[in-house]
């Protein structure tokens, strides 16, 4: 029987503990972004589903140090859609990296002889069992500015941008577990089904978080839509709200809106 040769071949995928970041297929929605100005030819270029293309683009502004998708709305032409430098930065050096990632795999490759076939099974489960992804829509990271405990519960306060703020309520012990501190770093995630929205400056509300944005995409569904908020910082919100109330609200591209939602419905998360 002839020797079984393994040859590792993979793609460069940069992750952070709340999902993927960057991987082969962002970077090609990028590109084709620079190519095209417009992330509808875009998703058809890599090719991805139109949605699936706002949520990639939305995912990584808001995970990013700085953005690296700007979008326009409106206009003569319909808006379009454009790469920061920043964004063309980390796109040529993920490609510089991932030609240094392909030549250490080709390397290891060639010793795979000396590993038993019963040792890569066992990496390649361990490898399944640390990737985590979550069902949350919005995902954020930032620094926690303020703590207040309670007799049962810890109020946090997040950082997100020089403009927005996120407050959640978490239990003594959750606070504990996770070593909260001030300047600390964490990942905050909030279910789009758990926002509600308003466009009246002047209602009142109990719900602690308030973030007020424009719509930057609105996508309809046989019952509910969901809608999605460009903030002053860049960084991106989603609800999703019945049909009824986007055309109750006068909902449209470049209107302005408020997602609004309780410190218990954020769940925080750290690096372990």
């Amino acid at each position: 029987m002839s020797q079984l040769h393994h040859r590792l071949v993979g793609k460069l995928a940069l992750e952070t503990e709340v999902g993927p970041f960057l991987g082969d297929t962002r970077i090609r929605l990028l590109e084709a972004i620079e190519r095209h100005g417009s992330i509808s030819q875009a998703a058809k270029a890599v090719p991805l589903s139109y949605k699936a293309a706002w949520d990639a683009v939305d995912a990584m502004n808001n995970l990013a140090d700085e953005a690296l998708v700007t979008r326009t709305t409106g206009g003569r032409h319909g808006g379009g859609t454009q790469l920061t430098d920043y964004g063309r930065k980390i796109v040529a050096m993920y490609r510089a990296v991932e030609q240094e990632y392909q030549d250490a795999l080709d390397r290891l490759a060639a010793r795979m002889g000396e590993v038993e076939a019963g040792d890569v099974r066992k990496f390649q489960t361990l490898l399944k069992r640390m990737s985590m992804k979550t069902s949350a829509r919005n995902q954020f990271v930032g620094k926690i500015t303020g703590l207040r405990e309670g007799e049962v519960d810890f109020e946090v306060r997040l950082r997100l941008d020089e403009t927005n703020e996120l407050v959640a309520v978490i239990t003594r012990e959750s606070a504990e577990n996770l070593e909260l501190a001030i300047g600390k770093e964490v990942f905050a995630f909030v279910k789009s089904s758990s926002l509600l929205l308003l466009t009246d400056p002047n209602v009142r509300t109990t719900a602690r978080n308030q973030l007020w944005g424009e719509v930057s995409h609105i996508h309809d569904g046989p019952v509910n839509a969901e809608v999605g908020l460009t903030l002053p910082g860049g960084k991106t919100v989603t609800a999703v709200v019945t049909r009824d109330s986007v055309a109750n609200l006068g909902l449209s591209l470049g209107s302005r809106a408020c997602a609004v939602f309780k410190a218990s419905a954020v769940i925080l998360a750290v690096y372990a």
